[in-house]
Parts: structure tokens; C-alpha cells; sequence
């Protein structure tokens, strides 16, 4: 049967099309190939075309191309030109794939783009299922997001980022896809536009323009909450929580999409087997005048002088007296470490060692002593800390923090939190690109937030996935990405209803 092509808006860095994508049949062919991808940003465009590039060698040499690890082992200019000139043909198809460009109500240019490369991927006459998939940009339906924007209201009703959906929904209207998944955050059920409910008036254009919709989660769904995918129940170890629409064309007599598996949780530890251990570096300001053991261990002695500190001591004995991390950054997985997802996570990269994007970024002194803290609580009480735990002398400047210290409750008291090691991780979002305090390593001897790698790992992202961009630049990438080993899933859910014998990583 022919593969079923996919146009992918607003993909981010791809992780909603590498899970289709990854889906395969008895055989081993892809069910789906993405016709076209479009997203904005510069940097996370770059990572989305570079992997539709190995994609697209994988699917002819059945494996990684060396060129592409010599990559993976030194990012450099020359590197990537020479991936480039080894294979220009997969190269420039990859260009034609992912487009980089901002799709703007009422501009069909876009539109009529993927009505060209459908054409020329499929024929003029081409009436097999056509998938939609993507997710419009969240962050003006997030509940943190709108909360910061309560202050200035019409600044809310004019948020461009309201309204992307229905470039969402042109692409329906004009595209007539078979079906569609649409994901987005949980804020997006009790929003406001323009005092109307953001997911209601959303329901009612699907309804009008021939669709119905389904939820992945229960086969009749009685609310708007029906809708919310967890991961964590899905076998992805990360507490996310998304709303993610199914929506099938009306003239379609197949019956109703099952519902997703439900699978073992997976936990932090378990989904970072293997990562070995780095430290972290110091930020410029407040740099101190001693190296960065002695500062950490002299940080471990100053806890434990404290009342809130002083049942720390075997939690803390590792940083006083243990060998500590040497390095920030390391290049290879830790040899004959066996992690739950192993076939997921490194089966491209077979028997080799190398690992991408793993740099731990620096942190300003004062704050590595509150992520020592913060560290050893965990492993001492089960439980991450809250400001309200903290020493007195490590809570920071900051006005809610004032608040503590004079016995008040106050908001966002968990400003700083530990990943705990044996259960799913928070919900991993771009906001680890602007600091790493909601995502501090566990391990007391790294002191650390979490490295870009980590996060990938608890997106489910495979180790050979390499994001474009500075350090900054890929946080953000991976936060706002849909994690692919739930999107194969969902893939799975679409490709059975097509009538599709699908093989994922769980079969």
C-alpha cells in the first residue's frame, strides 16, 4: 500500500512527525512520510530539516550514515558540509520538506504550497487519506501564560498566538485531510477570547467545516477534560498534560479511533540509565575566588551547619568526601548501562558510544548551594523541598521569598525543584531555557539543572536526535516539543483506523 502523506504545522522541532513517522508496517516500510513541515523559529527549523535529512538516509541505507556521526562527534562547519555533499540529493529534498515560515491568518500562501507538494508527491488524482498534524503556538492559552496577562486584557484579546489555530484550520478547510491531530495545552479548555470559550468556538469551526471530534483517552467523551492526554499513563516518564484533538472527516464510515494504551510508568532514573555524570560551571556574576569543588563543599559544610540542614549529613557525605564530577560536558554513554528504552533511545547508533547535547550549563554561586540543598532534601525526605524548607540564609531576593522568611505563604514556593529520581518527571516546558530551577538534577555531587540531553531523554527524543542552535536555543526546542514516543502512539491509533497493519516500538 502507498505511505500516507502528513503535512505538519507549527512542528517545532518535530517531535509530533518523528512519531509518525517512526511508525513502520510488518515489513519495516514508514506508514506516513511527511509531504510537508512548517515552522517559524530559525533554530528549531534547522534541527526539523536536518532530521528529515538522516530520515530520509535511514530510509534508503537502513542505517545512519557515518558522515551523520562524525557530526554527532563534532559538531562543525565542515562536518555538516560534508553530510551535505555526500548526499545532495536527500539534502535538498530535506529543504523542500521543512519549510521555515510564519503562518498568518488569512495568508494562504502556505496553504497552496502544501496543495503543490501534495500534488507532486501524490498526482493530480490522489484520493487516499491525507493526515494534518500540529500544534498552534500554546503560550496564550497557557494558565501561567494568561495570568501574566491579566494585567492587560486587550493585550490577551489581541494575542496573535489566540488565533493561530485557525491558520490551523484553513489548512482543513482547504486540504479536506482525512483526519487530523491537533495538541495543545490544557489551558486552551478554560480560555477566553473575546469572552467567548476558546475550546467551545473551536469544537463548533470543526463541526462546520465536516469534523468530528474524538479523544485518545475515552471512547465517549462527556467534557472538555475528556480531551487531556497524560503522558506519564502512556509509558512517557514526564507528568505532561496536553489536550490533543483527533478529528475525523464525516464522510469517513470506519467507526469510531480506539483510545490509547495504557502502559507502565516510567521514571526519571530509568529514563536517564546511562547519562553520565557532569558538573555544573559558574556564571561570571558573583563568580567566587576558589574552584568549583571546594566552593560546593564548603556549600555542603554551610547546610549542614544549619537547623533545616543538619539531618543531611549521609545524603551530603558524597560531596564532602566522594570524587566529584570532573568535567561540564561529556560525549559518550556510560558502557553496559541498560536503560528502559534502550531500543528507543540508541537504536540508530547500534554499539556506538556518542552522545549529543549533553553540556551542562553555568549557574551563579549562590544558586548552586540552593540546588545543594534542594538535592539533598530530596534524598533525605522523599520529597523536593519548598521554599519554606530552605535555610534562611539560601533564600533568594526575590519578594515571595521575603515572604518566608517572615512566615507567610506565598506563591511559586517550589521555585526550585528537585526531578525526583524515582517517579515521572514535571512537565518539561521552554522555560528551561531562561533558568534551571524547577529542574535540578537529583544527584547532590553535579549540582546542577537538568542538560539539554536529560530533558531530551524525558521527551523521549532518541539519542540521535541532534538540536540546532546555541544551548538556549535548544531548551527551548525540546520544552515545546510534543515528546515522539507518545506520538507514535498516536500514529498507531491513526494508522489502525486507516486500515493500516502498524508496528511501533511497543509491538
Amino acid at each position: 500500500m502507498s505511505v500516507i502523506p502528513i503535512i505538519d504545522l507549527f512542528a517545532g522541532p518535530g517531535g509530533l512527525g518523528e512519531g509518525f513517522s517512526s511508525l513502520k508496517d510488518p515489513a519495516g516500510n514508514p506508514i506516513f512520510q511527511i509531504c510537508m513541515s512548517v515552522e517559524m523559529e530559525k533554530n528549531a527549523h534547522d534541527t526539523l530539516r536536518l532530521r528529515s535529512f538522516v530520515r530520509k538516509i535511514m530510509k534508503s541505507d537502513g542505517q545512519l550514515p557515518k558522515s551523520y556521526l562524525n557530526y554527532l562527534d563534532n559538531p562543525s562547519a565542515y562536518n555538516f558540509q560534508a553530510m551535505q555533499l555526500e548526499y545532495p540529493d536527500k539534502w535538498a529534498a530535506a529543504d523542500e520538506e521543512a519549510v521555515q515560515g510564519t503562518l498568518v491568518e488569512g495568508d494562504d500562501t502556505f496553504v497552496n504550497m502544501a496543495k503543490d507538494k501534495l500534488k507532486a508527491r501524490c498526482g493530480d488524482n490522489y484520493n487516499g487519506p491525507l493526515v494534518l498534524i500540529g500544534g498552534p503556538p500554546c503560550q496564550a492559552y497557557s494558565l501561567v501564560g494568561r495570568a501574566r496577562r491579566t494585567r492587560n486584557k486587550e493585550a490577551l484579546d489581541n494575542d496573535v498566538k489566540q488565533t493561530l489555530y485557525k491558520c490551523y484550520l484553513r489548512f482543513i478547510e482547504e486540504l479536506h485531510p482525512t483526519i487530523f491531530v491537533m495538541e495543545n495545552v490544557k489551558g486552551i479548555l478554560s480560555a477566553q477570547h473575546r469572552h467567548q470559550g476558546v475550546f467551545a468556538h473551536i469544537e463548533q469551526d470543526m463541526q462546520d467545516a465536516g469534523y468530528t471530534l474524538h479523544s485518545l483517552v475515552v471512547d465517549e467523551p462527556e467534557t472538555p477534560k475528556d480531551f487531556i492526554v497524560r503522558a506519564e499513563c502512556y509509558g512517557i516518564p514526564q507528568a505532561r498534560h496536553r489536550v490533543i484533538l483527533l478529528g475525523v472527516r464525516n464522510d469517513e464510515e470506519r467507526g469510531k479511533p480506539r483510545t490509547l494504551q495504557k502502559r507502565q510508568g516510567v521514571s526519571v532514573s530509568d529514563a536517564l540509565a546511562g547519562i553520565p555524570k557532569v558538573r555544573s560551571g559558574f556564571t561570571s556574576k558573583g563568580k567566587p575566588d576558589c574552584d568549583w569543588d571546594e566552593y560546593v563543599r564548603r556549600a555542603a559544610k554551610a547546610i549542614l551547619a544549619t537547623d533545616e540542614g543538619r539531618d543531611l549529613s549521609d545524603v551530603l557525605q558524597p560531596v564532602l568526601s566522594g570524587a566529584l564530577p570532573p568535567s561540564q560536558d561529556a560525549s559518550r554513554v556510560e558502557k553496559g548501562v541498560i536503560n528502559v528504552y534502550r531500543g528507543w533511545y540508541r537504536g540508530h547508533l547500534k554499539h556506538r558510544t556518542v552522545l549529543v547535547n549533553h553540556h551542562a550549563r553555568n549557574h551563579m554561586a549562590a544558586d548552586l548551594e540552593r540546588y545543594l540543598f534542594c538535592s539533598a532534601f530530596a534524598a533525605k525526605h522523599n520529597k523536593p523541598a519548598k521554599l519554606y524548607d530552605f535555610p534562611k540564609s539560601l533564600l533568594p531576593d526575590h519578594d515571595n521569598a521575603k515572604g518566608v522568611a517572615k512566615g507567610e505563604k506565598v506563591i511559586f514556593a517550589d521555585r526550585f525543584r528537585v526531578q525526583m529520581p524515582d517517579r515521572c518527571s514535571t512537565t518539561i516546558t521552554s522555560h528551561i531555557c531562561k533558568d534551571g530551577h524547577y529542574f535540578i538534577h537529583p544527584d547532590c555531587t553535579q549540582c546542577r539543572s537538568l542538560t539539554v540531553r536529560e530533558v531530551a531523554r524525558l521527551q523521549t527524543f532518541p539519542d540521535d536526535y541532534y538540536f540546532m542552535g546555541n544551548r538556549t536555543a535548544q531548551y527551548q526546542q525540546v520544552g515545546n516539543a510534543v515528546p515522539p514516543l507518545l506520538a507514535q502512539q498516536i500514529a498507531k491509533v491513526v494508522a489502525e483506523y486507516l486500515d493500516r497493519d502498524a508496528r511501533g516500538y511497543f509491538d
